[in-house]
Formats: C-alpha cells, sequence, structure tokens
C-alpha cells in the first residue's frame, strides 16, 4: 500500500516557520542553488592517519582509512571506525560504517571530494563481497557526486533487477534520470522510494519534482513532512539540508523574510552550516545589505568553496564598493569553473556578458553530459548572449512548459522570446520579476530593463 504520493498533500507541521519551509527542494548530496547538483571541488585527502593491519599503498583501503586528522566530531568518528577496521579487515560492516561516515562528511563540508574515499570503502567491501548491495547503494552517491549519471542509472537499475525493493537504489535512479533530463523517469522512482521507505530522502526528492512541476502547494506539504521526518535523526546536517531547500522556496516566492527565518533555523540545527550563509546572503543581497552579504558568503566559501558562491561573493563585493575584491573573486569563478563547474561557469559568462564562445560551449559540453532542465537553459541563455535565437528557444520553451517556478529560467525564456519577436516573451519577464523581483542582482536588473515599468 502507498503511504502517500507526490500529489496527496501531507499535513503541515504546526509552527508557522517549519510549516511553511516545508520542501526539500534538492536530491540528497546537491546544491539547490541554482537547481543544480553539486560540482566536485578540488579535493586532496587530508592528512592521513594510517591504521594498524590496513593495507598499505594507494588501494581502497588505504584510501578508505586515510582518515582525516582535525578535531571535529567526524573526524574523530573516522579515526574511530579505521580502528574498527584495522581490527576487523575482512569483515564488511566495518568498511560500509566507514563509507557512510565518509559520506557524511562529504555532506557536512559541501565537499563532494569525500565521496572519493567513500566509493573506495565500496570497493574494499565488494572485494569482499562481489554485488553486495549496500556498496553498490554506496558507490551509487559517489557517481551521482560525480556528475557520472549514465553510470548511477545503469548501477541502480542493476541493484534493482536483483533487489526491487532497495530504496536507495530508487533514490539514485531518481536523482540520475532528473539529470539525465528524464523528469517522468525520475518521479517514478521517487514515487517507489517513497512507497518503500517515507524518509526526509524520499519525501525531500518528491518535494522537489512538484516544485518543479510548478506545484507549490504540494511541494511544501510533502516537505513538511521531510522536515519531521529529519527531526529525531542524530545527524543534524540533513535536517539543516532539508530546511535550507525549503527556505529556497521562500527565496523563490520572493519573501525574503520567510527565507531569512529558515536560513536561521537550518543555522540553528547546524552552526556555520554553508549552505544557510550562502542562503542569507542572498536575502542581503535582496535588501541592499551588500557588505553583510560578502561577509556572510566569505564564511561560506572558506568551508564550502563552490563556485556559486564566488561568483555571489563577487556581486557583493562589487555592489559594496570593493572593486578589486570582485575581480579576485570573479577571477576565482572562472579558474575554479573552469575545472570543476562548467555549467556555473557558462551561466555567469553569460549574466556578465564575458565570453559568449566560451559560455556556450562549457553549456553545450554540459548538455551532453546532463541534459537536464537547468543544462538546457544554461546553454539556451548562453546561445541568447550568442545570438543564436532558433536553437536557443528550441531549448527554452520546454522549460517553461514544464511548470518550473524559477524566476531566473522564466526571464531567461521570456527574453529569448522577446528577441524572436514573440510578445509572450514580455508577460514570462513580467512573472518572472513578479515571482520574485531580486532573483540574481545583475540580471533582475536586465529583466526591468527590457519591462519598464511605465511601458
Amino acid at each position: 500500500m502507498k503511504t502517500t504520493t507526490l500529489e496527496t498533500p501531507v499535513r503541515p507541521t504546526a509552527r508557522r516557520v517549519v510549516a511553511a519551509l516545508g520542501v526539500a527542494l534538492t536530491l540528497a548530496g546537491c546544491d539547490a542553488a541554482r537547481g543544480a547538483p553539486a560540482s566536485p571541488v578540488s579535493h586532496a585527502v587530508p592528512e592521513a592517519m594510517p591504521a594498524a593491519g590496513m593495507a598499505s599503498g594507494t588501494g581502497p583501503r588505504a584510501l578508505c582509512a586515510a582518515a582525516p586528522a582535525g578535531a571535529t566530531s567526524l573526524d574523530v568518528a573516522l579515526r574511530d571506525q579505521v580502528r574498527r577496521s584495522a581490527q576487523a579487515p575482512e569483515s564488511i560492516e566495518p568498511w560500509l560504517a566507514l563509507g557512510g561516515i565518509w559520506v557524511q562528511k562529504a555532506r557536512a563540508t559541501s565537499d563532494p571530494g569525500f565521496y572519493v574515499n567513500a566509493n573506495a570503502c565500496a570497493d574494499a567491501v565488494l572485494a569482499l563481497s562481489p554485488g553486495n548491495r549496500l556498496a553498490e547503494d554506496l558507490r551509487g552517491f559517489s557517481y551521482l557526486n560525480d556528475h557520472r549519471f549514465r553510470d548511477a542509472r545503469e548501477l541502480a537499475t542493476a541493484v534493482l533487477a536483483r533487489e526491487p525493493d532497495d530504496a536507495t537504489a530508487w533514490g539514485t535512479l531518481s536523482d540520475a534520470e532528473l539529470e539525465l533530463g528524464n523528469v517522468a523517469g525520475a518521479e517514478h522512482a521517487a514515487q517507489r522510494m517513497l512507497d518503500l521507505k517515507p524518509s526526509l530522502a524520499s519525501y525531500g526528492r518528491a518535494a522537489y519534482l512538484r516544485w518543479l512541476r510548478g506545484d507549490v502547494a504540494s511541494a511544501k506539504r510533502l516537505g513538511g513532512s521531510a522536515i519531521r521526518a529529519g527531526r529525531e535523526a542524530k545527524d543534524r546536517e540533513p535536517l539543516a539540508w532539508a530546511i535550507v531547500q525549503a527556505a529556497l522556496v521562500f527565496w523563490h516566492e520572493g519573501d525574503y523574510d520567510g527565507a531569512r527565518a529558515g536560513f536561521d533555523l537550518a543555522l540553528g540545527e547546524s552552526p556555520g552550516y554553508a549552505p544557510a550563509l550562502v542562503g542569507k546572503a542572498r536575502v542581503a543581497l535582496a535588501s541592499g545589505r551588500y557588505a553583510e552579504a560578502a561577509t556572510d558568503l566569505e564564511h561560506a566559501f572558506a568551508t564550502a568553496p563552490l563556485v556559486e558562491t564566488a561568483w555571489l561573493l563577487g556581486d557583493a563585493k562589487r555592489l559594496a564598493g570593493d572593486t578589486a575584491g570582485a575581480e579576485v573573486a570573479y577571477a576565482t569563478v572562472v579558474t575554479r569553473g573552469r575545472l570543476h563547474d562548467p555549467r556555473t561557469l557558462s551561466l555567469f559568462l553569460s549574466a556578465h556578458h564575458r565570453g559568449a564562445a566560451e559560455a556556450v560551449s562549457l553549456a553545450r559540453a554540459e548538455l551532453a553530459r546532463r541534459p537536464g532542465p537547468y543544462t538546457s537553459d544554461a546553454l539556451a541563455w548562453a546561445l541568447y548572449r550568442a545570438g543564436e535565437l532558433v536553437e536557443a528557444r528550441r531549448l527554452a520553451d520546454p522549460i517553461v512548459e514544464l511548470g518550473v517556478h524559477d524566476a531566473r529560467l522564466l526571464f531567461h525564456a521570456g527574453a529569448i522570446r522577446m528577441a524572436s519577436g514573440d510578445a509572450s516573451g514580455k508577460k514570462l519577464v513580467e512573472r518572472a520579476l513578479s515571482l520574485n523581483p531580486a532573483f540574481d542582482v545583475v540580471e533582475a536588473e536586465e529583466a526591468r530593463r527590457l519591462v519598464p515599468h511605465d511601458a
């Protein structure tokens, strides 16, 4: 019997903030700033503490056991679990547990590089137990965060052929299908996950997919369940993540006070949490508090050096009058974007009228790997800047038809239509500004110039 469906309302929580903060917009391990999965960042395994009895060299066990020398609770847990693995090197359970902690480390630091360590643990288990389902699920997380979406889909499909009730594999399949542009397939897989295991992860996927379709009310209700499901967990990061994504729904609706309340709530669950700091910076930028935004973004980037965070930091510094600091941040966007996040770099180049040809090239290459709606938008916008309106519109129109509730995407589609001579584009741009008048400090101004109030 189904527990709920993607369309079934779920009663919201009593508190207003938590009730309205009810949608976990993104997939586990993914960032939601523009609906995009987390981009790999440069990662070097921290100073290792090899455990006695561990295999030496550079094999899977050595990488899995490369526990960091930091002082966080996760670092301590990693070192403890390394010792347990050393005591029973031929037992699969300690390696699986170690892999799970590496996943927590990756999420807590927003550094997908730690999934390399988690994947090494999967390799160690599979060497002992070929075809082990839990190890393959762990490997699926690594594939997703390495943007190997076709590999993730193939792996999840193979697992489900043997274990059709593996909720984790259904989640991996949903994530992969979405990034590969198969929204219906993502919805089916998320529904199966939800039927099998109602949880923060399954409710969060369902909520995001409803939001992507423009069904914000159902997304909020489903997300309320995601937040409630995470309340009792010892690890607070997934709950903080869900609250941040819920607060982003407020952001996308232009409710900046509600969004800020959500980001503060997330910081209460996980102090210093980078995604929440970035969210607060968005609100500050929308409210003209540019120096405050820059401070939050600097703290967030120090913890999680994502390309989009550097982009926002550059915008905040420029508006605060720090032109030199802005250019340093923008240079970071370019260098790190080329290495780790070409889609965000393409969007940045298009938004700031820098290098249309490179923006097209970057987005086109990304579309071959992950042909989802947000990559289609990046390429459409780059093509618009390059004057290639026919192909730009071919990519942008299906995004509007999907029902997406994102002002940036609506603005892009509207501007492309207007440039193509289609009067319906003006309504899309007006809708974008009505939905979220400060969706981006650069592009919102451009949108206002396209549809001046006294026109």
